[in-house]
Formats: structure tokens, sequence, C-alpha cells
């Protein structure tokens, strides 16, 4: 059946049709004759499509979800090993990450358990960034001790199950999971407090195999502003101390993904000029659909563009501003405008957020959503112009592959550079507002 007759149909059902479009079965006997020839014609339309519906129209299958056998599904931004904190506490060997979860008595009833192996399966992943965060309150504490605690237990959790992940470092790495059929994982750092200002514990991440860092996360640290400051009045701007230059280009030494999400619009424009290689924003949406603080302004994302980078949506309702699947398909949509689509994926924040969208409640859902994109239909029935295979191919995966691919090569450039070493200065903590920090036992040090 065409797109097209079934939309008409939508459009000019009567009010007793629409009602029986929500039950979920119908006794042909009841209905007059009109109403069998509109059942005829659109069968698959017997269930609740609209805004805040999880179930989507007919749509096109002809590619939608196909393509994630044709490329890895890389998400940007997955916060299982915070939940494996919060309710484990790391205590994993007793775990079974490859079960339904929802029937946990602890996981369950939780908002923020969207993922375990079965739903990863049937969400098609195959590439997952698995976060070791730690709090912002634990910056110039235990930070650096948390997040190895955080790093340990990915690798472990990894680990524990070779059937189904595996641990990888590179784009080759992930395309090797992908061909044996296992979810490559990866680690990441959320926020440049995990570093402690220091340069040393930034190698040692890499060498354990972290991939990307978050500048910031929802604080300052004293080298870069967090996101939260532009909705400050009379704040004090610091964007990227001069020292901070010297994170970005260790990242870049190193080949380590620079994480645009969360930190403030200067920040990111700062970074944008000074950096030698692609940035990301793991899990990050547009300020213009919905002007949040979290969210990417339409002058860096054409920077992006320059720098050729990649935004990776985010589907926390709170950031895209509303809570159904086709408030993610308009931020898509819109970023897609202003960068093309060479310059998107996907960072669904899942694990990490309280409320997700309908229609994305958890990572078993990325096959509807190419499935949309595909067809160019919201679940409302109103329409947009259909991502092409080739879109959906880039979204998934491939975009993320070329842009890991460009911080490798300019790595290999580097190969002769040495470490950056340079201590931060006395004054930027200072500017932060820190200098006093009893926690920080050196600080004489950064004095000299």
């Amino acid at each position: 059946l065409s797109r097209r007759l079934v939309r008409l149909h939508c459009e000019n059902m009567s009010f007793f049709a629409r009602v029986m479009a929500h039950k979920k079965t119908v006794t042909l006997g009841v209905l007059t004759l009109s109403a069998v020839i509109a059942v005829a014609i659109a069968v698959p339309i017997a269930t609740n499509t609209g805004p805040d519906s999880d179930i989507p129209p007919q749509v096109n299958q002809l590619y939608g979800r196909t393509v994630l056998d044709e490329v890895p599904l890389i998400d940007g931004h997955n916060d299982l090993p915070w939940n494996l904190y919060n309710f484990e506490r790391n205590r994993i060997n007793g775990f079974d990450l490859n079960s339904d979860l929802k029937a946990h008595p602890v996981w369950g009833p939780s908002t923020s358990s969207h993922t375990d192996i079965p739903r990863l399966r049937e969400g098609k992943v195959g590439a997952q960034f698995w976060v070791a965060y730690v709090s912002c309150g634990n910056q110039y504490k235990d930070a650096v001790e948390r997040t190895l605690e955080q790093i340990d237990v990915i690798k472990r959790i990894v680990r524990k199950y070779p059937e189904h992940m595996q641990y990888v470092t590179s784009t080759e790495g992930i395309m090797e999971a992908f061909r044996a059929g296992k979810i490559g994982s990866l680690i990441a750092v959320e926020g440049g407090h995990s570093m402690d200002s220091r340069l040393a514990v930034l190698r040692m991440y890499y060498e354990l195999g972290v991939r990307y860092m978050t500048l910031t996360h929802s604080c300052n640290t004293p080298w870069a502003d967090a996101s939260p400051i532009d909705n400050q009045a009379n704040a004090v701007l610091r964007n990227v101390t001069v020292w901070g230059r010297n994170v970005v280009w260790e990242m870049n030494r190193l080949g380590m993904l620079i994480d645009l999400s969360h930190v403030s619009h200067g920040v990111m424009l700062d970074v944008l000029e000074h950096t030698k290689a692609p940035v990301i924003f793991s899990h990050s949406s547009s300020h213009a659909v919905f002007q949040h603080h979290r969210n990417v302004q339409d002058d860096v994302l054409q920077k992006v563009v320059q720098n050729k980078g990649i935004v990776m949506v985010n589907f926390y309702t709170g950031f895209i501003g509303g809570k159904s699947i086709n408030n993610v398909l308009t931020h898509l949509n819109y970023i897609k405008s202003i960068t093309g689509p060479d310059h998107i994926g996907l960072g669904g924040d899942f694990d990490g957020v309280d409320d997700t969208p309908v229609g994305l409640d958890d990572v078993s859902k990325y096959p509807d959503l190419f499935d949309l994109l595909a067809d160019g239909t919201y679940t409302n029935g109103t329409t947009f112009t259909p991502w092409t295979r080739e879109d959906l191919r880039k979204l998934a995966g491939e975009n993320l592959l070329r842009v890991f691919g460009e911080v490798e090569r300019v790595r290999d450039s580097m190969v002769d550079v040495e470490p950056y070493e340079d201590l931060i200065p006395y004054q930027d903590f200072v500017e932060a507002g820190v200098a006093e920090q009893p926690c920080m036992s050196d600080m004489d040090i950064h004095k000299a």
C-alpha cells in the first residue's frame, strides 16, 4: 500500500473508526461495511500512532532498520557503568547483564535503567562508548581514584560476556567486532575533572583504553567552563584557559577524541579554533530546536562542518524539549539541514537519564528510529524528506568511524611531538575560585 493512501485514510477516518483504531482486536460483526473497507485498506493502522506512541505507523521496510546489518550502529554515550556503581557498587560477579533487567527487583523499577544485553541485541547496537563517569562532587578529592574504578568495571563487564561484547580501542577494532557479531565496547571519560588538571593522568587514561574525554561535565574545571555558565547572569567567562589548550593538543597527540558535550558555548568555539583534529559531541542536540545550554548552537554546528566533526544527538526529554520520538526526529532533521548528513550521529545517554522519549524508551528501539527516518514519517502521520540509505549508514556509524579515523591519522602525524608537560598555573586555580582547596596537596608546585 502506498504511504500516501494510508495517510489519506488516516485523515478521513470517522470518529468511530478512530476509536476502533485504538483497539488491539476488533469484532468484524459490529463493523459497518465502510469500516470493513477502511480496515481492508489499512490494516496496519489498528494501533495508536499518536505523537506519544511508541508504536511507529506503517513504515518503509525496504531499508530502514536493515542498514544496521550493514554498518555498526555506534552509540556515543551510555551510562550503564554508573548504574553498575549505583545499584551494585561495581560488584558484578553475581550480576547478570545477559538477562531481562526490566524484571530485576532493583533495576526494573528504576526509570534510569535502559540497557541489558538482550535489549542491546534487539536494538542492533554494533558498538558502544561505555562511560566512566564520576560526580562533580569528587572534583579536587578522589575523582581520579573513582574514575579508575569505573574504567575497571567497564573492562570487567565486557570481559564477562565475550560471546556478546568485545573490548576495542580503534576504528579497526570496531569493525573487527562488528564482523564477529559482537558489540564493540569502548571506554570514555565524562568530565575533565576526572584528570585533576594533570596531563600525566590524561596519558594514563589513554594507556588504559580511554578513547574520548568530555572536557567538562556540569561543573567548571580550573581550565574550562561548563555549559551552565551560559545561563548565569554576569558570569566571568574564561572559556578554555591558555593552559587548557595543552589538554586539547595532548588529546590530539594521543589520538583521544575530544568531546564537547557539556561545555560552554565559548569553550566549543575555543576548542574548534585550536584543535588539530575533528571533535565529537557525544550526546548533544540542537539549541535552535530547544534552547537549553546543553545543546549546540547553529554557529557551532557550522564550525563542526569546517572541523569535519560530528554531533551525536541526545535522547533525554529535558534536552530535546518533549517526550516523543518525534522530538528526536526533529533534532536529527534540523541538524542535518545545517550540517548535511556527514556530521551527525546518535548518543542516546541511556542509563544516565531518568526520562526517555516514548518510542525510544531503551536501547532496543533504535531500529524503529531508522524505520521512521527511512519512511520520512513522524508517528502522528506528518512527513519530512526521507533519509536515504547512504544518509542512514552515515548516521549509524560511518560518520563516527570517519572522525575517529581522522583522529588516529592526526595522532600518527604527531608521533615525533613530545608529550605536553606544562603544569597548570596557580592563576588558573585563583580565577576558578579554588586556590585554597585543602584536598590538593601539591598546590605549592603550581605557585612556583
